[in-house]
């Protein structure tokens, strides 16, 4: 894979600000005694409140009592390996007006150096919603090399024309490839592309975004 440089913290958070705004899952940033610090809309509406309601909560007190040990557990175990993440397949949580769901958790860290990590973010998938599709991706998708460089770079935030001047190609068939790889994931812009690619495991967690090299094959 090519090295993209020029690329830091606050790109970072500009490409996590708009996956948290416009990607359509659930997401939530806590920090490292596992507040949270934040949480999008489409988390907080799947708790039935406001994203003011949750800010300071504790993430483990919205799960179940049954799953709080194990989340907490692998929470724990995250923060002492930054750049690693987890998944839950079948986590049950409370909603505010104590009705259950249950849903898919994956756990990542973001930002921070090899021994500390700057913060965890939280991805839920409840039941009925996308899961199928996503075990499926999760077994049968692979990337060319090309694909699996401009998702790098989409996931660094990089524009059109940077990919395109980065990588040799025209704008055109930078788009060209971006809508490929929104085909294969399933998804409808940029923001859901990246946060599906983590979710999925497609990304490796941690900065800068790299697609793991089983996933690729050569062209």
């Amino acid at each position: 894979m090519a090295e993209v440089s020029g690329v830091g913290k606050g790109s970072q958070q500009e490409v996590l600000r708009s996956i948290f705004e416009r990607s359509g899952m659930c997401m939530a940033k806590l920090d490292n005694a596992f507040r949270l610090v934040e949480v999008n809309a489409d988390f907080s509406g799947q708790f039935g409140c406001l994203p003011a309601e949750l800010g300071g909560r504790c993430f483990v007190e919205l799960l179940h009592a049954d799953a709080r040990t194990q989340v907490s557990r692998r929470l724990t175990r995250l923060l002492a390996a930054p750049g690693s993440r987890f998944t839950e397949p079948t986590v049950s949580f409370r909603r505010k007006d104590s009705t259950v769901f249950s849903g898919e958790l994956t756990g990542f860290t973001v930002g921070g150096d090899r021994s500390d990590a700057e913060c965890l973010m939280a991805l839920i998938c409840p039941e009925g919603g996308n899961r199928k599709d996503r075990a499926a991706a999760t077994h049968r998708l692979v990337l060319t090399d090309i694909e699996a460089r401009i998702l790098e770079g989409v996931a660094l935030g990089m524009s059109t024309v940077n990919l395109a001047s980065m990588l040799y190609l025209s704008r055109g068939g930078i788009g060209y490839h971006v809508d490929t790889l929104m085909r294969k994931l399933k998804v409808k812009n940029r923001p859901a592309l990246v946060s599906k690619a983590y979710s999925i495991g497609l990304i490796r967690p941690g900065w800068p975004p790299r697609v793991y090299p089983p996933r690729v094959y050569p062209e």
